[in-house]
């Protein structure tokens, strides 16, 4: 006779989603110290997760706080740049002459 072993897990949420973040190890860090000083002052476990959960969720009920919203521009713009750099560096790496031509090129005009 087969039995098959069920699994049942327990969902926290009716809805949810897995995403992945990649955050400055500064960032973690503090994270991590609040999580710490939370189960310290609860006498319960308070985990990374719950920290950052919580930290999104109360950022969120303050959508025209002015500080947010400049943390969320400086984090676009910074973002923005990355991607415009590396895009230039593809282009270079893919010009057989390099940027050098291309600057002179331009220069000509």
């Amino acid at each position: 006779m087969y039995l098959s072993a069920e699994v049942h897990t327990t969902r926290m949420f009716d809805s949810e989603a897995r995403v992945l973040v990649i955050l400055p190890r500064e960032l973690l860090d503090r994270a991590r110290a609040l999580a710490g000083r939370a189960t310290t002052s609860m006498k319960m476990p308070v985990s990374l997760q719950i920290v950052l959960r919580a930290l999104i969720e109360e950022g969120l009920r303050r959508p025209g706080d002015a500080a947010l919203l400049a943390n969320v521009n400086r984090q676009a713009e910074t973002v923005r740049r990355i991607r415009r750099d590396a895009r230039r560096r593809s282009a270079a790496a893919r010009s057989p002459r390099g940027p050098a031509l291309r600057a002179r090129r331009r220069s000509r005009s």
